[in-house]
């Protein structure tokens, strides 16, 4: 694997400002991803966007932004490269395609239906097996609430063998865990990790 071939997208609200814990830790984690060779791709605007943008900027690495028309607006000064589409709908799916693996910050209705698109996506076997990682203790209740009712039912569900969905105590743990289950899947399969 190549560094240009490990997309790592990023998804996170867009309200944090530079000062605030989660522009914080989005911008360490953006440092983090970089400096272990990953290509930060987010949706190019601005909170959690901006500080993972900028965090893999300040490690020298490489970023990718995905901006949708109906938003209005510019992506932010730390993207290297733009791939502008339509809708909503078409950007989130950009996200997801151009991902290698995902990682899921903190944040609001926008963020939560990408971590259930993501992981439904996962569990349905839409997409070929792909890390995904939250990071902190905000998504546990909701994933562990979603989990409940999930094995609550004789139907299948991808989970009951192995977690689709892993949640890191923070940045350096989630890239961590990323490496190392880019590194199992790449072996497992016989096959290269990149899309």
């Amino acid at each position: 694997m190549s560094d240009s071939q490990i997309i790592a997208t990023v998804f996170g609200s867009s309200r944090p400002s530079d000062g605030e814990a989660d522009y914080a830790e989005a911008r360490e984690l953006g440092w983090a991803l970089a400096a272990k060779g990953f290509t930060v791709c987010s949706g190019g605007y601005g909170g959690v966007m901006e500080a993972v943008s900028r965090g893999a900027k300040d490690a020298g690495g490489s970023t990718l932004g995905i901006t949708a028309k109906f938003f209005g607006r510019d992506p932010n000064r730390w993207v290297d490269k733009v791939i502008q589409v339509n809708t909503w709908q078409e950007r989130l799916f950009a996200l997801i395609e151009e991902g290698n693996c995902y990682v899921i910050c903190k944040g609001g209705t926008g963020t939560l239906v990408e971590l259930s698109v993501v992981w439904e996506m996962l569990n349905k076997g839409v997409m070929r097996r792909k890390p995904c990682v939250a990071i902190g203790e905000f998504w546990r209740p909701i994933v562990e609430s979603i989990r409940e009712v999930e094995q609550g039912h004789p139907s299948p569900w991808a989970e009951m063998d192995e977690r689709l969905l892993y949640i890191a105590a923070n940045p350096q743990k989630a890239v961590e865990y990323l490496l190392r289950e880019l590194w199992r899947l790449d072996h497992a399969n016989d096959v290269p990790a990149a899309k």
